[in-house]
């Protein structure tokens, strides 16, 4: 989650909201990719912290399928993201800050956990949530 934070404290210096995630490979030791939100540099609303990160670790390891790999993300995965987790088959989602306002992996909607779905990564939320959640804060109060 460290390193998810500092990717997030990149997003901040693009003039974006403090997300940053990262993509462990299988066994959890290996760094795959990072990405953290780059929508204002970029102009492209699809540019999520996650998106970014999951598509690094795909052509890092040559194939669309990240199963058994780790996504670390500051922020609970929105819908987008969350279907993104689903699709890329990852194993599980490491989340720091709940988004009670648009988060798709608990809080809002659980689309990451969701029966109906052929593939159900597994969900760990909470890890340094205050840090997190603090620097998503003193972004917003900044603003």
């Amino acid at each position: 989650m460290r390193l998810a934070l500092d990717e997030a404290h990149r997003a901040v210096r693009g003039g974006d909201v403090p997300v940053g995630a990262v993509v462990l490979s299988a066994d959890g030791t290996t760094v795959l990719a990072t990405g953290h939100n780059e929508r204002e540099v970029t102009h492209d609303p699809t540019a999520h912290a996650e998106i970014l990160a999951l598509r690094r670790a795909a052509a890092e390891v040559g194939e669309w399928r990240l199963s058994g790999c780790t996504l670390v993300v500051t922020l609970e995965p929105c819908t987008m993201c969350a279907g993104a987790l689903v699709q890329s088959r990852v194993d599980r989602v490491v989340y720091g800050a709940r988004d009670e306002k648009a988060g798709a992996a608990g809080s809002l909607w659980d689309l990451v956990r969701d029966r109906r779905l052929n593939h159900r990564p597994e969900v760990i939320e909470g890890v340094l949530a205050d840090e997190c959640a603090r620097l998503l804060t003193e972004f917003f109060r900044d603003r």
